[in-house]
Parts: structure tokens; sequence; C-alpha cells
């Protein structure tokens, strides 16, 4: 977007990694919902296509603000005129610099974790966001523990309810075949001879693409499909290494079988999980999917930046950081204006896009002294993605974020097709969940943008006889 804006300026994109994120395959689905496929390019196609880019390969050591000076590890210094800082977020490791515990949010680290489950006939996964749901769906022929803080699975996602129409397709032994992935990989050369240390969390890799298990073999070494025991409303209390556990003579459980009381384990496994519930369970390795933290360090030293409770450089409505010609977008800044009542900041890839074309829409008004107003992806909060084969659609305040107790929900759910919940406050639409083909998105968009009072309708908004696209049309 910058190198449209400025073509006669010079452009520089500095990145730790070899190889680049590009959106391909966008699609406008309505007003606010977009589909995108992210694929890893060569950084050349840019520069190609963009002759003002350059791509530089390094991390960044150091940021002095005051001098308008990027400092990268390689030893270099860089001028600017105005920077962005686009760093994203780094995975929230449960505990750090345990050898059995991989983080997962990029690429580089999702190969780690393909690796040792080659070997593996136990995992225990913690963690309940996007990623978590789609790992535990996704592997097959290796016994997986999930531990949860929440009652229900997908809670950042959903409510109890849509994790209850889910949870049958974890048990399923039939398994659709997947629809095919047009996405190809690149890998960095070179990499494949050297062995990868274990995905250390310091190193950055570039966050995963909403179908990142595509073209991932996610199979362990036991001959069953599907093997998920869910640990709800607990923590990961302490990791013991095989010695110490044997040290503490304590019992851990061997997988829970439906019918049987939970068994002592008779195996002896290299690492083991205490839960906060009590229970210890021993695995091969322990996967933390806990989310993410804002990727600040670098560029915190010695420079004044406001920073947000979760971690984030503070924005204004137009992108721009508490430090004169710095702007941040994506997971790496926290969005500090006064959000419309329908729309909230989550760490996804559809506002990490919004974020960084308005974020250059916003450095180019700024050097041209114009004014702007903020941009209409922000009026609504709307994603769509795919779980266990599902298409899934949240808008708006979906979980009712933010409501309190002040609003009622609407349900609809036909089992194994589609889930519907509508969040409603004083008779309006506040947000929507679409689990299934149920055509209903665009018709929601629009009731929950315009506010429209629907008291009137009553529970008949939900009828499935009644055609409701037709009839707000």
């Amino acid at each position: 977007k910058l190198a449209v804006e400025f073509p006669s300026e010079d452009i520089f994109l500095m990145t730790a990694s070899p190889v680049i994120k590009a959106v391909t395959n966008f699609k406008q689905v309505s007003k606010t919902l977009e589909e995108f496929d992210v694929e890893e390019q060569p950084s050349s196609l840019l520069e190609k296509r963009y002759p003002n880019i350059k791509v530089i390969q390094s991390g960044v050591k150091q940021l002095k603000s005051d001098e308008h000076k990027i400092f990268t590890e390689d030893g270099k210094e860089y001028m600017y005129e105005k920077l962005c800082l686009c760093a994203g977020a780094k995975p929230k490791l449960i505990f750090e610099g345990n050898p059995y515990v991989l983080g997962i949010r990029d690429t580089d680290s999702a190969q780690a974790f393909q690796k040792n489950l080659a070997q593996a006939e136990r995992i225990v996964v913690v963690g309940n966001g996007g990623i978590a749901l789609e790992l535990v769906y996704e592997i097959q022929g290796c016994e997986v523990i999930w531990a949860i803080k929440d009652k229900a699975i997908g809670n950042t996602f959903f409510d109890a309810g849509a994790a209850e129409f889910l949870i049958p397709k974890l048990t399923a032994e039939k398994r659709e075949t997947p629809i095919g992935c047009k996405r190809t990989k690149y890998t960095t050369e070179g990499s494949e001879e050297k062995e990868r240390p274990i995905a250390a969390s310091d190193k950055l890799g570039s966050a995963l693409g909403p179908d990142w298990h595509e073209g991932l073999h996610l199979k362990g070494t036991k001959e069953f499909c599907h093997k998920v025991h869910i640990e709800i409303l607990c923590e990961v209390k302490k990791i013991h290494l095989q010695q110490e556990f044997i040290q503490l003579q304590r019992t851990s459980l061997a997988f829970p079988k439906e019918e049987k009381n939970v068994e002592p384990d008779e195996v002896l496994w290299p690492v083991y999980v205490e839960l906060t519930n009590g229970k210890i369970y021993g695995c091969d390795f322990i996967v933390s999917a806990t989310g993410v933290v804002p990727n600040v360090k670098p560029f915190l030293d010695g420079n004044n930046f406001a920073v947000g409770e979760d971690g984030g450089l503070k924005v204004d409505k137009n992108m721009h950081t508490s430090l004169p010609d710095i702007y941040a977008a994506g997971d790496i800044c926290t969005a500090a204006w006064e959000p419309s009542p329908v729309w909230h900041q989550m760490r996804l890839w559809t506002q990490a896009r919004q974020m960084g074309w308005y974020a250059a829409k916003c450095m180019a008004a700024d050097t041209l002294g114009e004014s702007i107003d903020l941009d209409f992806s922000f009026e609504l909060f709307a994603h769509v993605t795919k779980f266990f084969n599902y298409k899934v659609v949240v808008l708006g305040k979906y979980n009712a974020q933010g409501l309190g107790l002040d609003h009622e929900l609407m349900l609809r759910c036909t089992k194994g097709q589609e889930y519907v919940k509508v969040v409603m406050q004083n008779g309006r639409m506040m947000g929507a969940v679409l689990i299934g083909e149920t055509d209903l998105e665009e018709t929601f968009e629009n009731l929950i943008l315009n506010q429209m009072d629907l008291s009137a309708y009553g529970e008949d908004l939900l009828n499935p006889n009644i055609d409701i696209e037709d009839y707000f049309d």
C-alpha cells in the first residue's frame, strides 16, 4: 500500500525471515467480511512487483526514535522519515526454556511440532483458542489430553452451546476428505539439511495463516484415528521431567476410558504434566497454544512508548503510536481509540491485514497534511474461518463481550448441520455466531450495522420457516 501511495520514495521492509507472507485469493464476502489465504513467498517477488521496495533481511536490534534510526542485527543502521512497526506477537509459552514444551504460532514451530509428533504416542495440548482447536481436530493416531481453563472448548470464538455442537466431530472416526488447499509452500533454502533446533520461543517466525495445518502430516504413531480427552477448568501447575517424577513417588493417570474409573499409568513418559485439578498425566511433549504476547521488546529500550494493558504499543485512530513519526499495526499494537460499540480488537490475520493497509493510508495522509476518517473495517468486528471443516462466521459482540448482564441470546441449532446464535440488547442485534452454511452473514451484518429495532419480530427472527434474508433485503 505504501509503494502505491509513494511511488517515488524508498520503502524498506525489514524482516528477520527469509520469506514474506502474502495475501492471496482475496475475496470480499460482504461489506466487512473478507476471506483470503496467506502464502509464503520469496521476498524477491515483492521487489519485482514494486521497484521502490527493498527488503532487508535482518532482525532489528534497536530503535533510537529521537534520532529516527533503526539498528539491525547485522550491524547496519537506517534512517527513516516514517516508521511502521508490524513485528506481530510471539507465543505465550506456559514454561520458557523447557525442551518438552513447544509453542505453536508460526511455520517454523509448526514444522518442529510435526517432527516430534511422528514419534509421539501421547501429547498434552494446553490452550483454548483457534490453533488449539484446529490442532486437536487434525491430530490422528496419537492420544491427546487437552487441558483448557474454561468450561467449554474454543472459548475465544464460541460459547458452550457452539462447543457442544462441535464436540461430536472430535470423536467421529470417519473423516471427510478435506477440501484441497491451493497453496504453494516455500521452505528456506538449506533449512532442510541442517537439523532445526527445537523451535525456540525467542526466534520469531511469521504467524500462521488461517489453514496452516494443510500440507502438514499430523499423525502420531498409534493406529486409531481420534483419541481426545478434555480436562476442563484447569491449568498447568507444574511440569516434571521423568527423573523428578520418579523421585516424587506420585501416580500418573492412564488415558481415561469411557466406562472405567481412571487407572494409574504403567508407562514411563519423558515428561509429566501436573494440572491444577490435581491430576498428573505423562506424555511425549506438551503443546503450548496459549495465545500470544505483542513482540515489543526490541523497540522499548530507550524509547518512551505508551503501552497498553495487554502489552501492545498503544495507537490512536490514525495508527500513530505515542512517539513522533512512528506507527504500529497488527498484533504488536493495542487499539487505544474509543471503539465502535460492535468492534473489538482481536489478534487475527484479518485485522492485521486491515490495520496494515489503513496504517499506510494514515502515513500518506499525515505526510500530505490531510485528515483521514477511521476506516470502515473498524465499524464492525467480522471474521470468517473454518473449524472442524465447518464454515464459522463471528460478527460484532458475538460472545456478548462487554455487554454485562443486559443482553439476551437467541439460538437455532440443527445437529451436525448448523448453529446460529444472536446476541440481542434492547431489541437490537449486537453480535452473532454462524456455524455451517447458513447464508445469514450479510443480513446479520446489516442488522448489526444499522441497529434497527427488531423487538417486534421476537423469536421469529430465527424461525427457519421464515426467509429472513428476503425479509430484510
